[in-house]
């Protein structure tokens, strides 16, 4: 069991990536597992799934953009459980469902959920863990935060560059406070709620011809990854990235 007596807090965990890898992290043994959305209804879904295979999951309402709310959940993690020792910065909105590539408003929007948010959690979360001795940080990122794409908002490249960037600054802070900081980077996986062309089947298509393995990536697929960054079968592994893409950046 690769979580057993692990308290984790996954963010955007009330659907997709993020759920996927609740489920397994309450599968492979986790003390706790904190499942943080704005879905609240659908978070609590969740957390009744792991229940009935038992598992132990909590839901707590979490917009990511919102400091205090960060602040309370993870003090409230670490009230209930004694400790944090993972946090998965999972939340994020999509930027291919905008029209104005440059629009000023979108921009803010995927800078405050995708860059910003990851650096609130990332705030609280390494405080948290230093007075328990260390953990592990995974950051979602994105193949779109180290290429370009012609068919989305500027922000969301920017947004998940940022996130890489913030993971490779907290790895070298945070090293010998005993916290690892990795990032993951889906490729083509199915469809966002906030998707827009990329939830488009004709552009799918097209996007698939550019992928070595043909076939676009599964949430579960990226669950699998996080987990390896989040256990301590990576307990030498900091600042790096982890790409799930099915070859795409390789060509």
């Amino acid at each position: 069991m690769r979580m057993t007596g692990k308290v984790a807090l996954i963010s955007g965990a009330a659907s997709g990536m993020g759920a996927a890898t609740a489920r397994l992290f309450a599968a492979e043994g986790a003390k706790a597992v904190i499942v943080a959305d704005i879905l609240d209804q659908e978070g609590k879904a969740v957390v009744a799934e792991i229940g009935k295979a038992g598992g132990h999951a909590s839901y707590v309402h979490l917009d990511v953009t919102d400091e205090a709310q960060w602040k309370a959940a993870v003090e409230g993690a670490v009230a209930a459980h004694g400790r944090l020792d993972v946090l998965v910065n999972n939340a994020g909105i999509s930027g291919s469902a905008e029209t104005d590539l440059y629009d000023t408003a979108a921009w803010n929007r995927l800078m405050g959920i995708n860059a910003t948010g990851v650096f609130l959690g990332m705030k609280y979360a390494t405080a948290a863990m230093k007075q328990a001795g260390g953990g592990s940080i995974v950051n979602l990122s994105s193949i779109s935060g180290i290429v370009g794409q012609g068919y989305i908002h500027v922000g969301y490249n920017a947004s998940k560059g940022a996130v890489r960037l913030i993971t490779k600054a907290g790895a070298a802070q945070h090293g010998k406070h005993g916290i690892r900081v990795n990032s993951v980077h889906p490729g083509l996986m199915p469809p966002m709620r906030t998707s827009g062309r990329t939830a488009d089947p004709v552009m799918r298509a097209k996007t698939l011809k550019g992928v070595p393995m043909g076939r676009a990536g599964e949430v579960d697929e990226v669950a699998r990854a996080i987990l390896f960054l989040a256990s301590d079968e990576s307990s030498y592994v900091t600042g790096a990235e982890l790409v799930v893409d099915g070859g795409w950046t390789a060509v």
